[in-house]
């Protein structure tokens, strides 16, 4: 159980830093009306404490994308909020965003800080949802999916890439079948409470991958990558759902949690139902209904009951008319670990790619104050612009890294600065900028508007390049000149050498500078606070210097549900609202 947690389970710490895990868009305009209510065939008899009810929610438009939600195309927010619920692991993240042991499934214990080693104990009567027992050979699998490499190259597809394998050298250390297993780092490393060590059963990987598990857990171990590759291959492939509506074959696509998937209606939702062979606290509701509805449609589909919980883009209209709906609904306003950025594509030919003078140009004429002005304040009054990435405005040491790392150069539009900048880069004008970003989505749309209204003015041409598709296609592929989205955050403290580092599976401009990369070596190899913060100061100031990108503003978080069920709390962290879904109750 989550509610209650300090008397459930034992807070590690509270979340001081942005985890850059995910990209999410805010869900925005869709001119597609509410479904029906789907049908939902499966039953929730089996499961003892889970009344036969239905919650429906929403966190976005976008598609599910398969059991799989940790490649580089399928790692987002809307895939890891209802995969969440159906695979757990060793900790959450509460409604303050902090780090919880989840006790249900074991034990995180650090045991030694010089070498560090932590132990890890999975629960007796942890099990998947075919009844297997969850052991050492799936915490092996997941440390093979995130070290063994092939000419250079990561076997698996892991959006992590070979990380886990480069701070933890000889792997997992454990008895086949076993609980209970231990994890040595060559260096001290700060996010080891989010180091995941469970992901996806390792019995099925080995039968489709036409080995047993003994002949898999010995390739892992002796780096036999010949044998391993059906394997990997099962892993990049088998687990995702290329065909909207057509739901993983439930004997491969198992449960670690209180959740499995019942149903998928292509377009419309995927609805959850109890994992019979959950050991823990069963759902207190029979069915999560997560339908695939644009922001625009909220609130009137809360009014109307097609939906019970919502987390909608904040507006000023979006408040004023779920205030207008009366006490039926529950609103709640909050801070969120979600940051909007503008991201330059250094790719070989960009615009941007080899022109400092260019990148400073843009950033002279960004009306950053403009956009929070207009479009944030509004609903949080006390919005301002972000001056760095690793910390948000209202979080501990923010103030402290952006004096020491920022010095306001970019806070003022200055129009006749970028069109010296520009002229001093000897590009021809106008300078055709593609600014891309996902859609539908309002907010983002009158962002490019005024960025357009003023940069056109120092010599660019901005053009609104938003697309549907931006996500699935040209984020990856690197088609923009300018990346607009943001980042969803958590806990995690090293997580933005994913994104900033050079060749880094998250760092979809193609960035790379040695003293940011020198940076994040020092900082994720050290526990003591202080000197992470020196190295932040390091890494900001440099993003600032070579303009990686340009930070915009803190996401504010709006929520609202229906009345009538209980437990719903907001969680600023990329868990988003349905954190403790499997509690909700009507």
């Amino acid at each position: 159980m989550k509610i209650g947690t300090m008397g459930k389970g034992v807070a590690l710490f509270a979340a001081s830093t942005l985890a850059l895990a995910a990209c999410t868009s805010d869900a925005g305009d869709s001119d597609d009306a509410m479904s029906e209510s789907p049908s939902t065939e499966a039953t929730t008899e089996a499961a003892t404490g889970s009344n036969d009810d239905t919650i429906f929610i929403s966190v976005g438009e976008d598609q599910w994308d398969g059991y799989n939600d940790l490649t580089p195309d399928t790692y987002s927010t809307y895939n890891s909020v209802i995969n969440e619920r159906v695979r757990q692991t060793f900790v959450y993240f509460d409604e303050n965003s902090g780090i919880q042991v989840n006790e249900e499934f074991g034990n995180v214990e650090l045991i030694s800080e010089d070498p560090m080693v932590v132990e890890y104990t999975i629960a007796d009567d942890a099990v998947w949802s075919d009844g297997e027992p969850i052991k050492y050979e799936d915490v092996l699998l997941t440390w093979a999916a995130q070290s063994l490499m092939v000419d250079d190259a990561a076997m698996f597809n892991h959006v992590s890439g070979v990380d886990y394998g480069d701070r933890v050298p000889e792997g997992p250390q454990g008895e086949p079948g076993g609980k209970t297993f231990t994890v040595e780092y060559t260096n001290p490393y700060p996010d080891y409470m989010l180091t995941t060590v469970v992901d996806f059963p390792a019995h099925i990987a080995a039968e489709q991958g036409g080995i047993s598990l003994e002949e898999m857990v010995t390739a892992i171990q002796a780096g036999d990558t010949d044998t391993l590759a059906p394997v990997a291959e099962f892993w990049n492939t088998g687990w995702l759902s290329p065909t909207a509506g057509e739901l993983p074959d439930p004997a491969l696509a198992l449960s670690s949690g209180p959740y499995t998937y019942g149903s998928w209606e292509a377009g419309q939702s995927l609805t959850l139902v109890p994992n019979e062979n959950y050991w823990g606290t069963p759902p207190a509701t029979g069915n999560l209904t997560f339908r695939f509805a644009a922001a625009d449609t909220h609130v009137q589909a809360l009014q109307n009951g097609d939906l019970n919980v919502i987390e909608p883009q904040a507006t000023v209209d979006t408040l004023d008319q779920l205030e207008a709906i009366g006490e039926s609904v529950t609103v709640g306003t909050y801070d969120t670990l979600v940051w909007e950025h503008l991201d330059f594509n250094f790719a070989e030919g960009a615009a941007f790619a080899d022109s400092l003078e260019l990148r400073e140009a843009f950033a002279m004429c960004v009306p950053r104050q403009l956009i929070v002005d207009n479009l944030i304040s509004p609903i949080a009054p006390e919005a301002e612009v972000m001056n760095a990435r690793e910390r948000l405005p209202f979080q501990e040491g923010y103030e402290e890294l952006v004096s020491a790392a920022y010095d306001g150069r970019y806070d003022e539009v200055d129009i006749d600065g970028a069109a010296a900048k520009i002229a001093e880069s000897g590009a021809e004008t106008p300078v055709q900028v593609r600014l891309g970003y996902n859609t539908p989505n309002p907010r983002r749309t009158d962002v490019a508007a005024l960025i357009k209204d003023s940069c056109d003015q120092a010599g660019f041409e901005i053009v609104d390049n938003g697309s549907s598709e931006f996500f699935s296609a040209d984020l990856g592929a690197g088609d923009f000149d300018v990346a607009m989205f943001a980042w969803s955050g958590s806990g995690q403290i090293t997580s933005g050498q994913n994104i900033y580092g050079t060749e880094r599976p998250q760092n979809y401009g193609m960035y790379s500078n040695e003293t940011v990369d020198a940076g994040w070596d020092e900082l994720t190899a050290t526990l003591d606070p202080e000197a992470q913060m020196e190295q932040l100061v390091v890494i900001e100031g440099e993003l600032w210097d070579s303009l990686f990108g340009i930070p915009l503003f803190a996401h504010p978080g709006v929520a609202a549900w229906d009345s009538t069920i209980q437990n719903v709390i907001p969680n600023p962290s990329q868990s988003g609202i349905v954190w403790n879904a499997e509690e909700w109750v009507r």
